[in-house]
């Protein structure tokens, strides 16, 4: 029989797991990982409109947003959509449930050395597969980043009961913009204890600003929050390249999932929803057409949408801001997110870009479309 081999257990890794177990196939599958990156560390925050197979993963959903954005504070029902988040150890559970029945699926302990045609090498030997599917070692050669995603995250435990349990604040300006366009995301666990990440984004290539970024995480508790004191229980920080151009994905028989596929969004970092969904297409595909290339491709306009945003701030960053405000500036949440899950119109996508600046956006487009 075909054996499947999934390199990597994380969050794609798993993700896949689960949709090959739901799915109306007997094809061995192999999960590799070597547990160098625990999923008891990991978190992942996503929105969606629509049920999802790994929903029971989620520990917190929520039905509103905050955002603070030239001046004004908002809170924003998120109309049919709904934001959640989900830890590694309940997404390694509930995976756990799909695949723990079904004999042809095991969980091998090992470490890819690297992925070939006709299988991968673990920890020097060869596992030969059918299908591979690749989210630890990724493609010879990636498109150039666009712009890093650089952020320092920390949990904090606060004096005061200063955060509200309900809302979670999804980007918050008010904090220095001096190393890039930046802001402030907190998704709270209760009145004392949240998440605090500070996000800017940056030349690629360019260094963390560790001293400005713990600062600028200070200032805000202190000085926004109000929490009266602080302790920083963990920090957790990156630098994620950005790219709007599609990365690399088929060689031979084995296929690039996760980020090394290019699943987080350039402009906006998120990733777990676009995960699921590049999940569900690879098992119908083997399904319907015994192969996982026949995946549907988002329409090309959202990633020069997403590779001229990122032009215009690395060039101006202030209009990461004004970008944000006109997004966001509806009665509810959902046309923003719409947008930024790519699921719009061409009218309505106009109908969001009116409240923008048109000039720097259609210099950065042309200088693209010149390339």
């Amino acid at each position: 029989m075909t054996r499947i081999v999934i390199a990597g257990g994380g969050v794609s890794g798993l993700s896949l797991a689960a949709h090959l177990a739901v799915t109306d196939h007997r094809h061995p599958v192999v999960v590799v990982d070597d547990a160098s990156k625990p999923l008891g560390d990991m978190t992942w925050a996503s929105w969606s409109d629509r049920p999802g197979l790994l929903d029971a993963a989620a520990s917190r959903w929520f039905e509103r947003v905050r955002v603070h954005v030239n001046g004004r504070t908002t809170v924003l029902p998120l109309g049919r959509y709904r934001y959640r988040v989900v830890r590694g150890d309940d997404l390694l559970a509930v995976v756990r449930r799909y695949t723990d029945s079904l004999r042809h699926f095991t969980f091998h302990h090992g470490h890819v050395d690297r992925v070939e045609d006709d299988g991968v090498i673990v920890d020097g030997r060869h596992m030969r597969a059918k299908w591979v599917f690749d989210s630890v070692v990724g493609p010879a050669e990636q498109p150039p980043a666009d712009a890093a995603l650089s952020f320092r995250g920390w949990q904090v435990h606060s004096e005061r009961a200063a955060f509200d349990v309900e809302t979670p604040t999804l980007f918050d300006f008010r904090t220095p913009q001096g190393h890039g366009a930046s802001f402030v995301y907190v998704l709270p666990v209760d009145a004392h204890h949240a998440l605090v990440e500070h996000t800017s984004f940056i030349a690629p290539g360019a260094p963390q600003d560790v001293a400005a970024q713990r600062e600028a995480l200070a200032e805000y508790l202190a000085d926004v929050v109000g929490t009266g004191g602080h302790d920083v229980e963990r920090e957790e920080h990156a630098v994620l390249p950005l790219r709007s151009a599609q990365s690399p994905r088929r060689n031979g028989n084995a296929l690039t999932i996760g980020v090394e596929a290019g699943m987080m969004k350039a402009s906006t970092g998120f990733a777990y929803q676009r995960i699921q969904r590049d999940s569900a297409a690879i098992a119908e595909s083997l399904r319907r057409h015994g192969d996982p290339f026949h995946l549907p491709a988002s329409p090309s306009r959202f990633r020069m949408f997403d590779g001229v945003l990122l032009d215009v701030i690395r060039r101006e960053p202030a209009q990461l801001e004004q970008a944000f405000g006109a997004l966001f500036r509806f009665r509810t949440a959902e046309p923003a997110l719409r947008f930024l899950d790519e699921a719009t119109s061409v009218t309505q996508e106009w109908r969001l870009f009116a409240g923008m600046p048109a000039a720097p956006y259609l210099t950065a487009a042309r200088h693209r479309l010149a390339r």
